[in-house]
């Protein structure tokens, strides 16, 4: 029988570099698991240009799920990462604007992530975790200011939703026919450890994910998560559907 196991929910990105490749791992709050390798092609004559635009595209999908927070990481002595950063400040502003779902946070660490062993290594050390968990924070909380905005809105252009009925018949629905659609499903770890319709809410969650709706979960005990407890522990942002 094939073995089964828990991978968790997806919490970060990993982006590895070295000389002439980056490897792209997924941060799960279980495993890590392989996502993409990119190789630079040297025979071009915008070869770093194109080799960073390629790791940005690798990127995208990633994003697109709803998980804002990037560890980008390079051994020591080595400018790859931070050549890696100022590319995107330059080039990608749309991934610094406030306000906006597109808002990601980034993080630095030197260290190698270009094999599985390395990181292995590379997630136990005390550095990793605390940059994980002020990176996954500052995402956090960015989310909980767009939700009290969003609270605060008179003009009927959004909505949110609090109910698993309520957030499943929007996400189930023809959505081109619905004047609201869902922008972004926001639960706490505890929401999901507790709720007895545990496989419900999994399946939410994927349906939303293949429907390109960003999904997010928070750890309880953050600021983010405490507000979120606040609301019932389950939110969905809604917007008009133009």
């Amino acid at each position: 029988m094939r073995r089964r196991y828990k991978r968790g929910y997806f919490v970060a990105v990993l982006v590895g570099f070295e000389e002439k490749r980056a490897v792209l791992w997924q941060i799960f709050s279980k495993i890590v698991k392989h996502y993409v390798k990119v190789e630079m092609d040297i025979s071009s004559n915008k070869a770093l240009y194109n080799f960073h635009e390629l790791v940005v595209d690798k990127l995208r999908p990633l994003l697109q799920e709803g998980v804002r927070s990037i560890i980008i990481t390079a051994p020591m002595k080595t400018n790859y990462a931070k050549d890696f950063l100022n590319h995107v400040q330059k080039h990608h502003q749309w991934l610094f604007q406030k306000d906006n779902s597109n808002n990601t946070t980034f993080g630095e660490l030197v260290g190698s992530a270009i094999q599985l062993h390395q990181v292995s290594e590379l997630i136990k050390t005390k550095e990793f975790r605390i940059l994980l968990s002020e990176k996954t924070s500052e995402d956090a909380d960015q989310i909980i200011d767009t939700l009290e905005k969003r609270l605060n809105e008179t003009d009927g252009v959004s909505a949110i939703l609090y109910s698993l009925k309520d957030i499943e018949k929007l996400v189930n629905s023809q959505l081109e026919h619905s004047k609201l659609k869902p922008e972004y499903i926001i639960l706490t770890d505890k929401y999901l450890a507790d709720t007895k319709m545990k496989n419900r809410v999994h399946r939410l969650l994927q349906i939303s994910k293949n429907k390109n709706i960003k999904t997010r979960i928070v750890k309880v005990e953050t600021k983010a998560g405490v507000r979120l407890s606040q609301l019932g522990g389950l939110v969905c942002f809604t917007k008009t559907n133009q």
